[in-house]
């Protein structure tokens, strides 16, 4: 049976500044930590860099084409931080501003809202150097660059998010170090998840004040669908102790103004957290008008039975405090991320937010697949585990909306194949194929599919 969703539901897609733009050094940008870290040796995949990504800096204009004539509503962009402010402080840089202008302005051409995203984990390499998230300070430069872009941009943009996953930019950056900047420190850790929270607060403080008043302030979380690999109560105890670092880290503070005392008990042999300020829990819980969620798949524990073997180095864990936490690989079929396919964790989150902050919209801002996709023979590239993933997780969204959720909107990851951060070209998550090559875009199965999806807004049978 075909399915409909509501009225106005918004049907987009999405990529990041970094994974796509190229021209790291056109017209006055300067290294992110991102260029920092895939150039040194050893940190991506087969040491690739997102020198040129997509090369979509010169190819905004063909990009913006493809979405059109795709149907697509809306397209979910982030600004390249050091490309309109290249030290992370002081005045605007016009010409990195201006590839953002004529992006804007070629979206609205082709009816295609734009949907900013202000930081998607391409800190100014600067800003780095001086201690990056781990430091208060950068909450601060943080809010002067949200308002210089809203100053150029406001007339043009209505939606917009502070942050994107700060939960990858300061546990994965931070802590385990498998993302830039690549430092391992469970303290540093945590001073950055607050400053992250801060800086989304002030950011947001700073839009209001220089949008419009029809100006939509948002932020997107990757909140962890965590369970417990059994009904045993050191297996549950694990699964909160995951869920305080994964999720409520950022969702104490931001929706309901303090940080839950389970996650400061757990972490008190880190940080008495200090590092919070008073005031700071008021500044963070600021206003939203929707909460952004990414979904990709689900994460199971278990209470740890053993240390590792004698002379065996564990890696070093995103999760401060919780050695004694083991995690199970999840059931099913699994996508080339290695990732288990769950539509429950999704209709779960959205139900899960629906409960706890009623009243607040939720848009999927990112939810996608990668798999090994080739062209075949005639240069046709078909995906049809992509259709299967895409179709099963816009059921459960369907799901979700019946059972009560509001959410307003889709976003595809991603537009294109692109740089995939520490795993380099190796992961395909487009629905358009990249030949890294030659930049020839070829539309996939799932392309086409969703698309149909996009103009239509009906959910086929499958």
């Amino acid at each position: 049976m075909t399915v409909n969703f509501p009225p106005g539901f918004l049907w987009g897609t999405a990529t990041a500044a970094y994974q796509v733009e190229g021209a790291p050094h056109e017209d006055g940008r300067t290294p992110s930590i991102w260029d920092t870290f895939s150039h040194t040796p050893g940190k991506t995949h087969g040491g690739d860099t997102g020198d040129t990504a997509t090369d979509h800096y010169h190819r905004r204009a063909d990009d913006v084409r493809l979405m059109a004539d795709l149907g697509l509503g809306a397209y979910r962009f982030s600004v390249s931080w050091p490309r309109v402010q290249p030290t992370g402080r002081g005045h605007a840089n016009q010409p990195g501003l201006d590839f953002y202008r004529a992006l804007v302005d070629d979206l609205l051409d082709h009816g295609i809202r734009p949907v900013l995203t202000l930081y998607h984990w391409d800190l100014p390499q600067e800003l780095e150097s001086a201690g990056g998230w781990p430091e208060r300070g950068t909450a601060h430069r943080f809010a002067d660059y949200a308002h210089l872009v809203a100053e150029a941009l406001g007339d043009r943009v209505e939606m917009w998010t502070t942050l994107n996953e700060p939960w990858c930019s300061a546990f994965l950056g931070y802590g385990s170090g498998v993302h830039a900047p690549g430092r391992t420190d469970d303290l540093a850790a945590l001073r950055a998840a607050h400053h992250l929270n801060l800086a989304h607060g002030l950011g947001a403080q700073a839009l209001r004040a220089a949008l419009p008043s029809h100006g939509q302030v948002s932020v997107t979380l990757n909140p962890g669908v965590v369970r417990a690999f059994t009904d045993a109560p050191q297996d549950v105890d694990a699964q909160r102790r995951i869920d305080a670092l994964a999720t409520r880290v950022f969702t104490g503070p931001m929706l309901h103004g303090a940080y839950p005392e389970d996650l400061l008990a757990d972490t008190a042999s880190v940080t008495d957290w200090s590092f919070v300020h008073d005031g700071d829990p008021a500044v963070i819980k600021h206003p939203l008008d929707s909460l952004g969620i990414n979904y990709y798949t689900p994460t199971v524990v278990a209470a740890a039975t053993d240390a590792a073997p004698p002379g065996e180095a564990r890696e070093p864990s995103p999760f401060p405090a919780a050695g004694g936490v083991a995690f199970h690989r999840p059931p099913g079929k699994r996508t080339a991320m290695d990732w288990s396919v769950d539509p429950t964790g999704l209709y779960d989150l959205l139900l899960r937010f629906a409960e706890e902050v009623p009243g607040l919209p939720l848009v999927v801002t990112e939810n996608g697949a990668a798999y090994d996709d080739k062209p075949d023979g005639d240069g046709a590239v078909h995906d049809p585990e992509r259709i299967a993933y895409l179709h099963a997780h816009l059921d459960a969204v369907r799901r979700a909306i019946a059972d009560g959720a509001d959410v307003l909107g889709y976003f595809l990851w991603s537009l294109l194949d692109n740089f995939e951060w520490a795993h380099g070209y190796s992961k395909r998550f487009g629905a358009v194929h990249v030949d890294y090559a030659t930049q020839v875009r070829t539309l996939k199965s799932s392309a086409r599919w969703y698309s149909q999806v996009a103009r239509t807004g009906q959910l086929p049978p499958y």
